[in-house]
């Protein structure tokens, strides 16, 4: 018969709302929950036939002795009772105390559910992961097999954009010691470049300062991650300028946007594709800025950053990205065959950082006045002002189409074939 632990149940989400508390009986949590039923503790016993999680509301106990109180605890534990759960606050103000220590002497998990919470809910939601095929095999197998990490295989699955059942995700992250609690934000993440002998667990070097808690796992010569971030203004970028600091020289770390804990696994399953399908881009697309020089450095890259990266590998190929620069760049493609320059490079970096003369100048490493050289050429050669509203975005795609034909070869997405120069002429002039 399927089966969860009570560790397992209490990790579930209809839990979440009842707020329970372990009082006693922490060795007994790998206990087998084979079904949720409710009633009195004096009474319940009688209808156990092992396995089973009992829900009270504690009126039973609430007008029993404190000897009665433990000789219930006694007969609950006799009859194979994996665990029980009581609701206090109303009809039981507190846990006695007699149950407290009764059941931590019989190993008998013992749970204070502090919110009232329809037990008819629980019961149904409980009982219905339980009897999930899908959950009850991964929950044993997970545990029984010494290669199948259960961080690795919610993970993994996460990646194929397989959509596990919400029950059966949170299995597998209590598995691997990960919640996401109530208010935080998650986000994917990506590595390349790391140390070689990586284990799933010792992530420290990584993540050991990220805020908040990661479920991690190095698979498929990487590392990728969900990272549960508390409030903050901006999770993204408070976890690249951790990343920053604490990457190892030469790595390269993606992360992805940030979803709500309450947008659910399969929005987290988005955010760890995107952070994915951003490190291959950053690790295989030339970067639109000059790299800085001297010692290597980790390199962060955001979802965001590549926005227009992204959805352009989404919508086409190289023969539409070809198209698309030939179409808006051509007479600074066709100038650059002839002459030494970086006009479109220029181009990329001016429209990126918001047509700032100082800002761009500084990134590319020449002088104000040659900049406004390279700019006066650039639009008279397009016969357009960069700086007009109407064409800047048209100029910013094809930009970043340019530098997606540069791509290394042989990359899954970006380089089924070696890079040819758009052909230039037709070029727009106006």
């Amino acid at each position: 018969m399927p089966a969860l632990t009570v560790r397992e149940v209490l990790a579930l989400d209809v839990l979440g709302p009842a707020a329970p508390l372990l009082l006693a009986g922490r060795g007994g949590l790998e206990r087998s929950v084979r079904r949720v039923c409710t009633g009195e503790v004096p009474e319940g016993a009688a209808a156990l036939s092992g396995g089973e999680l009992l829900l009270t509301d504690g009126h039973g106990l609430a007008r029993a002795t404190p000897q009665r109180q433990r000789a219930c605890v006694r007969e609950l534990a006799g009859s194979g009772a994996a665990a029980l759960f009581a609701e206090v606050g109303r009809a039981l103000p507190r846990m006695p105390a007699a149950v407290t220590a009764e059941a931590e002497r019989l190993g008998l998990p013992l749970v204070a559910l502090r919110r009232v919470v329809p037990f008819a809910r629980v019961a149904e939601a409980v009982n219905s992961a339980i009897g999930s095929p899908t959950i009850g095999r991964s929950a044993r197998d997970l545990r029984e097999t010494p290669d199948s990490h259960p961080a690795r295989a919610l993970i993994g699955a996460l990646l194929d954009g397989v959509d596990p059942a919400r029950a059966e995700a949170v299995v597998r992250a209590a598995l691997a010691g990960f919640w996401v609690p109530d208010g935080h934000r998650l986000l994917g993440l990506a590595a390349r470049g790391l140390p070689q002998a990586l284990p799933p667990r010792t992530t420290a070097p990584l993540l050991g300062r990220v805020p908040g808690a990661a479920l991690a796992a190095a698979v498929r010569g990487g590392l990728f991650a969900l990272i549960a971030v508390p409030p903050a203004p901006d999770p993204v970028r408070a976890v690249r300028a951790v990343l920053e600091e604490t990457a190892p020289p030469g790595s390269v770390v993606a992360l992805g946007p940030a979803v709500p804990a309450a947008a659910g696994w399969d929005r987290y399953g988005e955010s760890l594709r995107e952070a994915a399908a951003t490190l291959e881009l950053a690790v295989t697309v030339p970067p639109a800025e000059p790299r800085r020089s001297g010692p290597q450095q980790p390199r962060v890259a955001t979802a965001r950053a590549f926005a227009l990266e992204r959805e352009l590998t989404r919508s086409g190929g190289r023969e539409r990205w070809a198209r698309l620069a030939g179409d808006v760049l051509g007479p600074l493609l066709e100038w650059e065959s002839r002459y030494a320059g970086d006009l479109v490079r220029t181009l990329e970096v001016h429209l990126r950082h918001g047509c700032s003369p100082t800002r761009t100048a500084a990134l590319l490493h020449i002088g104000r006045q040659s900049l406004y050289q390279r700019l006066e050429r650039i639009e008279g050669l397009l016969g357009t002002a960069v700086a007009d509203p109407e064409v800047q975005g048209e100029l910013l795609l094809a930009t970043c189409a340019h530098r997606l034909l540069q791509a290394v070869p042989g990359t899954r997405q970006a380089a089924a074939r070696p890079h040819r120069r758009p052909v230039a002429g037709g070029g727009r002039t106006g």
